[in-house]
């Protein structure tokens, strides 16, 4: 009979909670730094993950052309430098950086189940970048619409 009367209180807790975030639809990113349609670069100061000014730009369009884009599906692949600490250090800023990307999205009214977030290794790169931001980004890649048979 005790079980009983903890679940009305734990139903209560239940309703309290904040609601989950979003999960990330089942899709894969292996391959997505390949693309060169629809891929957006977003700059970022060394050894940080805040995104600044200079990625407004990008941003908005990468934002715009998901919304319009409902069935496309967005890879944000988080980057740092060789001159950003060791592997594990500049896994982990690889992956905030990403992070905090996937969140401006979703703050944009992109649906963040839409969004899969990932950190790469500088050595995963496939070939090496021209800009000067080189290391010290994140790559925003809408993938192409899925082709349904």
């Amino acid at each position: 009979m005790r079980a009983w009367s903890a679940l009305p209180l734990l139903l209560l807790l239940g309703a309290a909670a904040p609601p989950a975030a979003a999960q990330p639809r089942s899709f894969s990113c292996v391959g997505a730094e390949w693309l060169e349609d629809d891929v957006f670069a977003i700059p970022f100061a060394r050894m940080s993950a805040t995104v600044e000014e200079a990625a407004r730009a990008p941003l908005a369009a990468a934002a715009a052309l998901a919304r319009a884009n409902p069935l496309r599906l967005i890879c944000v692949l988080g980057h740092a430098a060789a001159d950003e600490g060791g592997a594990t250090t500049g896994q982990r800023l690889a992956a905030s950086r990403a992070r905090a990307v996937a969140e401006r999205l979703a703050a944009m009214g992109v649906e963040r189940d839409r969004i899969r977030a990932e950190a790469r290794h500088a050595s995963f790169m496939p070939r090496p970048r021209r800009d000067p931001w080189a290391g010290r980004s994140a790559t925003i890649v809408v993938l192409p619409e899925p082709v349904t048979p």
